[in-house]
């Protein structure tokens, strides 16, 4: 068949292209680089001929046109799996409302519940076979597109072409239209520099990972500074299986730490669902057959987490407290984040022989008036429970690390206190004894 001319026949320009959205209208925007930055422009300036369009995205940096020109939320309805600190900011004006979700279920909320009347998303270009890769996005697209009443590609050539297990490409034949033209730079998220605290929360982590360890490093500053911790440290051998592939691999990979030799599921693959960080990391990912690309429905699936021996699953949160319920997408009534993969990993690595879960957090943090405040709370009131306590494992600090599992109320509290700074210490003993979970000989 030629390809080409089937190409030719789909493409439009993104004006004509978004001309296949209407009033009502549930529109899919997928994730993160792979977001349709002329798509969006396009549908953005057909704001006043349209009512009620729903959009779905998560993990996109911005900005989003169609959000932008319509703060009265009468055309465009923004709604995001997982908050960006782009989408936060949305989020705090009124303008993008979060779907609460576990990444690993998403595709099969798509499947069985929920209307796609048009999904759009940026590719790298056609192959010579007429399929494009799905790229970044790989982890939860094609459910979305094979759920779309209509599917529209953007090619975007900035966009690396990832190897993947499977699902994760779609062929041209499955596609309606096709848009083009110039893009800017992918979003850059380099590492951060490491804080005190993070360093001395990794040096805790350490000694708990072992050479020929599987790791999983979640979304956020932390877990990547911790990752380059790992990649000066004398592990070896290590492999990843990870929700997000991060910059923290690629410093990994460097350092000669990263093999996969030791792997049961895809040996010599690091295997992960979404890609997003610095031109480096797109660059090292490309066409690469040391790195490859699956649904998220697979890669975090606790069943698979678990064949991973010695396991080690290193994410952030915002806030733990006395009962070691973890809060890691709110304060308060305020979205930050969201659930993503970390309750899936919690699960799974919990699962896996020698396999260990590590939350991490600063201990306080201080305020724009310049007053401290203790991230480890008596109890929670109105912050949002992403992980719940019966499945809490270890906690760490820059004061320490304790496990959770299997601790009563008491002991739970009493570890706690152990790991908050020592300015709240006094009043958190005195709440676990308003609450009873405080056993007054521990004083």
């Amino acid at each position: 068949m030629n390809f080409l001319n089937e190409y030719r026949e789909k493409l439009r320009t993104p004006e004509e292209a978004v001309k296949a959205i209407k009033s009502g209208d549930w529109v899919d925007y997928t994730t993160n680089v792979s977001f349709p930055y002329l798509l969006d422009a396009a549908l953005a300036k057909r704001r006043d001929e349209l009512t009620d369009v729903k959009i779905r995205g998560n993990l996109i940096f911005g900005p989003i046109q169609t959000v932008e020109c319509d703060p009265e939320r009468e055309h465009f309805i923004y709604n995001s799996w997982h908050c960006s600190s782009y989408e936060r900011a949305l989020g705090d004006k009124g303008l993008c409302n979060y779907i609460p979700m576990v990444f690993r279920d998403c595709t099969e909320y798509y499947r069985v519940f929920l209307t796609v009347n048009v999904a759009m998303m940026a590719v790298p270009p056609m192959d010579e076979h007429g399929y494009f890769n799905l790229s970044c996005a790989t982890g939860i697209a094609k459910g979305i597109l094979d759920k779309a009443d209509i599917v529209i590609l953007e090619i975007n050539d900035k966009l690396p072409h990832i190897y993947g297990a499977f699902d994760e490409s779609i062929h041209i034949s499955e596609v309606d239209y096709i848009v083009e033209g110039e893009h800017p730079d992918l979003p850059q998220f380099p590492i951060g520099e490491a804080t005190e605290e993070d360093k001395a929360i990794a040096g805790f982590i350490l000694p708990h990972i072992q050479d020929g360890s599987a790791l999983q490093l979640g979304i956020g500053t932390m877990p990547n500074v911790i990752g380059k911790e790992i990649a000066e440290s004398d592990i070896q051998d290590l492999s990843m299986h990870t929700e997000l592939c991060s910059d923290a691999y690629y410093e990994l990979y460097k350092a000669g730490k990263i093999t996969n030799k030791r792997k049961r599921l895809f040996p010599g693959k690091g295997l992960t669902g979404i890609v997003f960080g610095s031109n480096d990391l797109y660059k090292w990912v490309d066409r690469n057959p040391a790195v490859m690309i699956a649904p998220l429905s697979y890669v975090n699936a606790p069943e698979h987490i678990a064949q991973f021996d010695n396991m080690v699953s290193i994410n952030n949160c915002i806030s733990v407290d006395l009962y070691g319920q973890i809060n890691a997408e709110s304060v308060g009534f305020r979205q930050i984040s969201g659930t993503g993969g970390q309750l899936d990993y919690l699960t799974g690595a919990s699962m896996a022989r020698g396999g260990k879960a590590f939350i991490c957090l600063d201990s306080s943090f201080v305020d724009k008036k310049g007053e401290r405040h203790s991230n480890i709370r008596p109890h929670f009131c109105g912050d949002i429970v992403t992980d719940p306590r019966s499945q809490a494992y270890y906690i760490v600090t820059e004061y320490g690390a304790v496990n959770l599992t299997g601790r009563s109320t008491w002991e739970r509290a009493e570890m706690l206190i152990s790991v908050a700074h020592p300015n709240f210490r006094d009043e958190l003993v005195k709440a676990a004894e308003t609450q009873g979970i405080w056993r007054r000989s521990n004083k």
